[in-house]
């Protein structure tokens, strides 16, 4: 039988709500207020790694991402950018302005890790709030 906190633990895990995400954003603001848009995606990569470092928040750059075809692993070329406490998945874009692919881009990542939770950061917005899309599946 589930104790009333392991129940607790499981919803923090699996529901969006749980703050992990809302630190993400923040944080990237912080980093989208410090440089601006207009620069390579690279930049705000590593900008928000150091900022997710100094927060103490566990993260994974450039995790491969491999497609099970037939119960064979294929390495397919697909890496996600972020992958933070292993339930959540970033995906960093410098783009005029976010389309459908990014979005189908995003749930392709959640599909294929299993992972409940993604964000799409587009630092090229001029206010980054109007370029964050979170996806939960």
């Amino acid at each position: 039988m589930t104790t009333e906190a392991q129940r607790q633990k499981e919803e923090s895990r699996t529901d969006p709500r749980d703050g992990l995400t809302e630190r993400v954003i923040g944080l990237a603001i912080e980093v989208h207020r410090g440089l601006g848009p207009g620069l390579l995606e690279s930049a705000y990569e590593e900008c928000l790694c150091y900022e997710l470092k100094t927060a103490g928040i566990a993260f994974t750059r450039q995790v491969a991402l491999p497609v099970t075809y037939k119960a064979v692993k294929l390495e397919c070329g697909y890496r996600m950018d972020l992958v933070v406490e292993r339930r959540l998945v970033i995906e960093m874009k410098t783009v005029e302005r976010l389309l459908p692919i990014h979005d189908a881009q995003l749930l392709t990542y959640l599909k294929l890790s299993g992972m409940p939770t993604g964000l799409v950061l587009n630092f090229h917005a001029a206010v980054l709030r109007d370029g964050i899309k979170r996806l939960v599946i």
